[in-house]
Formats: structure tokens, sequence, C-alpha cells
């Protein structure tokens, strides 16, 4: 029976890491396959540890691993440009609309909070679905490009950059929301991010989220009220 569960844990494993690209740690697969009955079968075993994986921090729950993290030094300026070849699992932790004023994220973030999202010029009201929940974004169209806060599975955290759109991302997504980089370029210790090197798998970490709500909208009320005490 041990050996029959060995396995199953080893099949889960391999397909997460072969569909999805996350590589759990030993001790989280073996503590969710203690929760699960012997007799589910492996594509319903890996899609709920899946949606498991993407809705936890990553660094206690994947390996740290360095050919599954960021490079040590990927802050160095120094660092004209390097290929980071991956894949590297990495959740959000915070974003920001380079287009729109402080006074336009305050607007887009309350919008949200109202169940409102734009498209165009056009505003929309915003309802949960498959595939929002999938892409861990309900997002605001348009705008952009955008500036991500991302962090590895060992902790290492880093700016993204999006140069040319990226599907899903706005500033209405998740935080905690799971991107895969592969064969992307890091630049002057900021990623370069783009549709061909950028994945977004999902997830969200609803108490990070709600957090980051709050604090973004204080933080950029609080730099408007300066920049206005400044001016006079």
């Amino acid at each position: 029976m041990a050996s029959s569960s060995t396995q199953l844990a080893a099949q889960v494993g391999s397909q997460l890491a072969s569909i999805r690209n996350l590589h759990p740690t030993q001790q989280w697969l073996t503590a969710f396959m203690n929760t699960q009955k012997s007799t589910t079968p492996l594509p319903a075993l890996t899609q709920t540890a899946s949606f498991r994986l993407l809705s936890s921090d990553i660094t206690t729950t994947l390996s740290a691993d360095a050919p599954h993290c960021l490079p040590p030094d990927v802050h160095n300026t120094e660092v004209k440009e390097r290929r980071l070849l991956g894949p590297i699992v990495l959740q959000l932790l915070g974003i920001e609309d380079m287009s729109k004023s402080r006074w336009e994220q305050v607007e887009a973030i309350e919008a949200l909070e109202r169940g409102e999202g734009t498209k165009g010029r056009e505003i929309i009201r915003v309802t949960n679905t498959t595939e929002d929940d999938d892409s861990g974004a309900t997002v605001n169209k348009g705008g952009g490009p955008h500036k991500l806060s991302l962090q590895d599975a060992r902790g290492t955290r880093v700016f993204g950059i999006e140069l040319q759109e990226i599907k899903g991302v706005g500033l209405g997504m998740s935080i905690g929301c799971k991107f895969v980089l592969k064969n992307a370029v890091g630049a002057r210790g900021v990623l370069l991010m783009e549709p061909a090197n950028s994945t977004i798998l999902g997830g969200k970490i609803e108490a990070w989220h709600k957090a980051w709500k709050e604090n973004r909208k204080a933080e950029l009320k609080a730099a408007i009220e300066a920049s206005e005490r400044s001016a006079r």
C-alpha cells in the first residue's frame, strides 16, 4: 500500500511539473496526498493539487532549487542583459499601470471595488467567470504598460516591466496570481515581460489581495496629498 501511495504521489508531481511547471516540495506533496483518497483518479488529484498550489504562498510550497528560481543576483544593475531559461514560477505581489496618474489608479481600484471594469472608454459590470478564476484576473482592459512586483519560491523579489501587452495583466488581477517565465530577459535588475516569455497560471491569495487593495489606495492618496501640499 505504501509503495502504491508513493508511486501515485510521484505521478501527481510529474503531472504538475509537465502540465503546469509546478514543482512542489516533497513535504507539501506528501501532506497533500495524505488528505486524498487513494481511489481518486490521477487527473482529479492533479487538478486539486494545482488549484491548492496556485492559491498558496509558493515560498512555502514550491521547490526552491536553482533551476526553478531567479538568479541570486537578479537585482544586479551592472548586468546589462541575461537570458533566464526557466521555467520559473513567480507570484504577483503588486501591480502598477504606468500609463495612469495616481488619481486614475485610485479611480480604477474603486471601480473594481464596485464591480466595474473598463472596455475602452465604456464602463461595464464585471462578473466572475470560470475563465476569470483560471487566469487569476478580472482586469481593466487597456492601459499599460504595467510594472509588476514579483517573487519566486526562494523569496527573491524583482520588478517586471510589460514590454508588450500580456492578456490578463491589469490593475484588477489577483494578488498572489502565478506566472511562468520561460526564456525571459533580465536587464539592469528588471525582468522584461512579453507574451512570448510570460504565461499566467492563475491563482489568488485572498488575504494578500485584500491587504494590497487597501494599502495601495491609501498609499496613492497619501502621495497625492503630499504632492498637493508641496505645490502650495
